[in-house]
């Protein structure tokens, strides 16, 4: 079915409008007659000419070529709007024309609408079920054209309109196409080539098409409905992210966030990961609520409550701390919203939270505690703004100190023999070489006041003076890559090491450990 592209033929617009009459009355011919190789021939001669005429308008390469494509293309919805082509023709155009038509999209805002129209024709006149594969092949391909965030927004709209005409299996099929729009989009948010302008566009698309699935919901019946509603919500969750590239988009975020309550999700459940399974960006909602409180009254979130509940639930909080880590972790999202998510683990850990704690175990989320732990490491290492790192270095100790005492060197040390940075090691070991200075004075206290039974659980959880502290400093003096440390890229490192040693043996000598 491959051809060679027709060149316009720049003579005048009248000539390439006989170009265009002709390609359609072979096509409507060689379709109707029922020739299937030579249909596909004219099909593409069709698909070919169009693609020449929307690469010519984009590029201006001609005088007068955006002009030649809305005619061109105002042409082409004419021809499919008239009462005498069947729907064998229709049908047969159906998988070719929605994608050639969206490639004019960029070309004005005219060419937009028309490529609208174009497309929801076909919806009109063709099976939705049947329309929906097409709509996605053809977004799944934008990387290949020019201009893709305004070629995706008739087809994004194009799935609106056939999410709401589908008659059944709502569930299933929407589920096929919400990871394309949302592959899509972020492929398009996270270029930096795109004007607001146009992605304002694309962003506005998206959500029109997120309140169609809302529409879709209210449609089913109880167990179906469940279903799409948690679909919706992990959507509008994934889009909450792209969105977040700029805060000149706050107000689509308004709008997503009021079909968070209608989803089924809370801010609580969103920040501890009990709403929804893990997966990047969910907790975006909830730092959205966090810094506009416009964005927190539309979704509904109490967040006064949720800092309360957090501030007193030691697991709700560690679950929360672990779901951060797809912020700090993302390379994606902007300095300036972890800024915003750094600020958000301040404020739940602000106030005496130590006191609260319902119990000294949190094996169960160690992992993802350390892995939002060494996320925030990468901030303080890579992150240009001062405030920010000193913010970021003040929330890792807030969450080490959250941590009981018989996990926390384990994760210390874990943070210490997995980091790559001189400099972050020194500060680790610095943090190590404080808590043995915290239990040294603890145990003093408890010495002094002999009249005090010494509590055997605080005394047990002093357990950074031990001879783990001394196979942490020859981790860093003999590296396992064998040899000494290289100097001075380690010299941080090392020169912590040797004062946190001594920290060890001056103590020791002086009876107090």
């Amino acid at each position: 079915m491959s051809a060679e592209k027709t060149p316009i033929d720049g003579s005048s617009s009248a000539n390439t409008l006989l170009q265009l009459h002709q390609l359609l009355t072979s096509c409507s011919k060689s379709i109707s007659g029922g020739n299937f190789s030579q249909s596909q021939t004219s099909v593409s001669k069709l698909i070919n000419f169009l693609d020449s005429v929307s690469d010519a308008s984009i590029s201006e390469l001609e005088p007068g070529a955006k002009e030649n494509a809305f005619k061109i293309l105002s042409g082409i919805y004419e021809f499919l709007c008239s009462p005498s082509l069947n729907q064998e023709n229709i049908d047969a155009l159906s998988f070719e024309l929605p994608k050639s038509a969206s490639k004019f999209a960029g070309v004005s805002p005219q060419c937009l609408e028309i490529s609208d129209n174009i497309i929801h024709r076909f919806i009109e006149k063709c099976s939705p079920r049947d329309m929906l594969p097409i709509l996605c092949e053809a977004l799944d391909s934008p990387n290949k054209t020019v201009q893709a965030a305004t070629y995706v927004c008739p087809l994004i709209s194009g799935l609106s309109d056939v999410f709401i005409s589908l008659q059944r299996r709502h569930f299933e099929q929407i589920k096929v196409a919400v990871p394309v729009v949302v592959k899509v989009v972020k492929a398009i948010s996270t270029e930096s080539d795109y004007e607001d302008t146009e992605l304002e566009t694309l962003f506005e698309r998206i959500v029109v098409n997120a309140l169609s699935i809302q529409t879709v919901c209210r449609k089913l019946e109880d167990g179906e409905n469940e279903k799409l509603r948690a679909l919706l919500g992990l959507y509008v969750l994934q889009i909450l992210a792209l969105v977040s590239v700029s805060r000149n988009y706050l107000h689509f975020a308004l709008r997503l966030a009021s079909i968070l309550p209608y989803s089924g999700i809370s801010g609580l459940g969103l920040i501890t990961g009990y709403s929804v399974d893990t997966m990047s960006h969910i907790v975006i909602g909830v730092v959205w609520a966090q810094k506009h409180d416009e964005f927190a009254q539309a979704a509904k979130f109490d967040f006064g409550a949720i800092k309360t509940e957090l501030q007193n639930n030691p697991t709700k909080r560690w679950q929360a701390v672990g779901m951060l880590k797809h912020v700090f972790a993302s390379i994606d999202l902007p300095w300036e919203f972890k800024r915003y998510t750094v600020d958000f683990l301040l404020y739940i850990t602000s106030g005496d939270i130590s006191n609260k704690l319902g119990h000294n175990d949190c094996s169960l989320y160690m992992t993802s505690l350390f892995s939002s732990l060494q996320a925030l490491t990468m901030i303080i290492i890579y992150a240009s703004d001062t405030v920010l790192r000193k913010n970021a270095f003040e929330a890792l100790k807030r969450v080490l100190g959250d941590i009981p005492n018989s996990q926390r060197f384990d994760i210390l040390k874990a943070l210490i023999k997995n980091s790559d940075s001189s400099s972050m090691v020194a500060i680790l070991l610095d943090l190590v070489r404080g808590e043995m200075h915290r239990e040294r004075i603890l145990r003093t206290s408890l010495q002094k006041n002999e009249a005090l039974e010494a509590d055997s659980k605080t005394c047990q959880s002093t357990l950074f003076w031990s001879t783990s502290i001394l196979e942490l400093v020859e981790s860093v003096l003999r590296p396992d890559t064998g040899g000494p440390p290289i100097l001075p890229d380690n010299s941080d490192a090392v020169l912590s090491a040797l004062n946190l040693y001594r920290f060890v043996l001056m103590t020791e000598a002086a009876g107090k450990a």
